[in-house]
């Protein structure tokens, strides 16, 4: 490294010339693949975003000045030169730097960004409060980019931009989106003309003139804006959305062009109201696979930073991927019903729909970052008669609560809803656990909800929810690892609403959903090890829950334990509570394992699921808390027999 071990705040930029800051994105990008080769995370968006990190921080007086990044994923960059550039190595790890910005780690964080398409309503909001505190001279920079374009919040905020008194900045970081401009001669002369100062600062002058003769008004000069736009738009010989919203537009500008990215911001800077920066980037930029391949190297694991060489730890002989089975099997239903279709909100890759895309490419639609649109798309080809598999990621789907609510339950159409990451998911931390599927969904009429315990009932639970039921249908599985091996069994229809018992025990039961079912079997076991007798059913279904298994059960054991990979608020072990309150079992000791009231942190899920306590070893401990409770009060009993034998 020649200048990045020496910065450790952006105020240190400040010293370096342009041809220095050059040295300073050639280090950055250096020590991000080198970081990141070893400890994976999220790799080519940050390296797109070198140049202008370096630029808005060389720039801007920040943590005064606010940078809101939309998504976190572009942020490694920022994280690295605010002072973290150190401690970098943890990022992801249990105790470490969060993958996204969080502003409970850095004041240079201005707001949370794991979901996509907040930053312009985010920037917004802060903008609009320095008008409202009178810090004229503070900017609010948003950056929006790595598809969050896509996303109707974003133009939610885009809308609202130009009503509210606010000078935000918006950074359109375009690495190879749909929206685009045409480059050309005429096109860069614009450029250099509309984002001068001489021009701004005439084009300023001519309308303070006007507006000191009263020739225009402040509430009229949007319709001088537009006036303005449809000229520009004349010249070019195209048309611009962006000025369609009446915000100032410049670009496309070279993303990668350092000391023109620098004079364009400079340029721009003190304007007033809103505007937007059109950048165009290269995803990956300066590692050759990864420019080549952008999606595969958005999140690529190991990797080798020499060769380029992906290390990836798969054998055939074990488990697949819960999602790579989804994929698979939907592949397999598909093939056979020509009214079964593929919808995502741009994640084909991570939930495997990528089998359907090749296969049945007609019949798969990647619809974008927008969750609320891919379930309203759903139930439109419902309505006609299809039948849409809507694989959306459980925390994603918290974006589309209205959407299942109105457009599908509402009119109980038939939508299978496939929540994948559901549970805790790991080093993407908690913008990202899955976990409060269980209980927003439950209150909703007309749903069926589900969660397979292994591979097998994922199976027959999607070829169920094809062929054996009529409404919407949904089904919650984890990331990462099956427990089969041989996996591939033929799908069949299975009882809507039927748990099943998986062991006979005498002492307690334990009641589990989902595959977190698996880790309980293990610390049942080693309970029998230890004299503990454990009944234990999976329910497999939330709603309709099973309400004939659940009054054998709790007819035959006073103390029940439930366990559920999602928050305690609300979820299964609420459900059981509810029926048994509802149906007179008044004398039953109910134990609930699952997600505390607490937003869990990042790590690996083995960490994580041990911290909540409903790993193996946290399972154990409640049946052995709760084997001790039995044998206090077999005590209590014992005693007061005695004592009224002596009576």
């Amino acid at each position: 490294m020649t200048y990045l071990q020496d910065i450790n705040s952006p105020a240190d930029l400040k010293k370096f010339n342009v041809e220095q800051l050059k040295e300073v994105c050639k280090d950055l990008r250096e020590f991000i693949i080198e970081q990141l080769s070893h400890n994976p995370g999220h790799f080519a968006s940050s390296l797109g975003t070198v140049e202008l990190t370096v630029a808005l921080h060389y720039l801007y007086n920040t943590p005064y000045d606010k940078l809101v990044w939309d998504v976190g994923h572009q942020a490694y960059g920022h994280k690295i030169l605010t002072g973290r550039r150190d401690v970098f190595h943890t990022n992801r790890k249990l105790g470490g730097l969060s993958g996204f910005t969080n502003p409970q780690e850095s004041i240079y964080d201005t707001f949370v960004a794991g979901h996509a398409s907040t930053s312009i309503s985010a920037a917004l909001g802060m903008a609009v409060a320095a008008s409202l505190n009178g810090e004229e001279d503070r900017h609010v920079v948003a950056i929006i980019g790595d598809g969050a374009m896509t996303g109707g919040l974003a133009y939610e905020g885009l809308n609202n931009a130009c009503s509210q008194p606010n000078n935000l900045l918006i950074i359109l970081n375009d690495n190879d989106m749909s929206i685009d401009s045409n480059v050309g001669g005429i096109q860069d002369y614009l450029v250099k003309m509309t984002t001068s100062s001489k021009y701004n600062k005439m084009r300023n002058r001519v309308y303070q003139s006007f507006k000191s003769k009263n020739l225009i008004s402040e509430e009229k000069k949007n319709i001088v804006l537009r006036f303005n736009n449809s000229i520009k738009s004349l010249i070019t010989q195209q048309q611009n959305m962006f000025e369609g919203f009446n915000i100032r537009y410049f670009g496309p500008v070279d993303g990668h062009d350092l000391p023109g990215l620098i004079r364009v911001l400079h340029n721009i800077r003190d304007m007033k109201g809103p505007r937007l920066l059109h950048i165009k980037t290269v995803k990956g930029k300066g590692f050759k696979p990864a420019e080549k391949a952008a999606t595969i190297w958005h999140a690529p694991g190991l990797f080798d930073k020499e060769t380029g060489e992906r290390i990836v730890r798969k054998r055939i002989d074990q488990p697949q991927l819960y999602q790579d089975v989804f994929g698979h099997t939907l592949v397999e239903l598909a093939e056979e019903n020509q009214k079964i279709v593929g919808i995502t909100p741009a994640m084909p890759t991570g939930c495997s729909m990528t089998y359907m895309m090749q296969k049945l490419p007609d019949r798969a639609f990647d619809v974008g970052i927008a969750e609320a649109h891919a379930v309203t798309f759903s139930a439109g080809l419902a309505k006609e008669g299809f039948i849409p598999f809507c694989n959306i990621y459980s925390s994603f789907m918290q974006r589309a609560y209205d959407q299942v609510i109105h457009d599908v339950a509402l009119q109980k159409l038939k939508v299978i809803m496939c929540l994948d990451r559901a549970g805790l998911v790991g080093e993407d931390g908690p913008t990202h656990h899955g976990v409060f599927d269980l209980a927003y969904l439950r209150p909703i009429p007309n749903l069926v909800i589900s969660a397979p315990f292994n591979e097998h009932d994922l199976r027959n639970l999607m070829y169920t929810a094809v062929y054996g039921n009529d409404g919407p249908f949904v089904i919650r599985y984890p990331r990462g690892q099956g427990v089969m091996v041989d996996w591939r069994n033929p799908p069949q229809l299975i009882p809507i609403g039927k748990g099943k018992r998986l062991k006979k025990g005498k002492d307690m039961a334990l009641l589990s959903i989902g595959a977190i079912g698996n880790s309980a079997v293990k610390a049942i076991a080693r309970a029998e090890e230890m004299g503990i007798s454990v009944a234990h059913y999976d329910m497999l279904f939330l709603k309709p829950i099973d309400q004939e298994m659940l009054s054998k059960v709790a007819r035959k054991f006073k103390y029940i334990i439930t366990l559920e990979n999602g928050v305690i608020k609300g979820g299964m072990g609420s459900a059981v509570i509810e029926f048994l309150a509802d149906n007179g079992f008044i004398h039953n000791r109910i134990f609930r394992i699952g997600i505390a009231d607490e937003f869990i942190t990042h790590g690996a899920i083995t960490e994580l699921q041990k911290i909540a306590g409903i790993d193996e070893e946290g399972i154990l401990r409640k049946i052995m808390e709760v084997n001790e409770l039995i044998k206090q009060e077999q005590a209590i009993v014992v005693i007061q027999e005695q004592s009224n034998l002596r009576n």
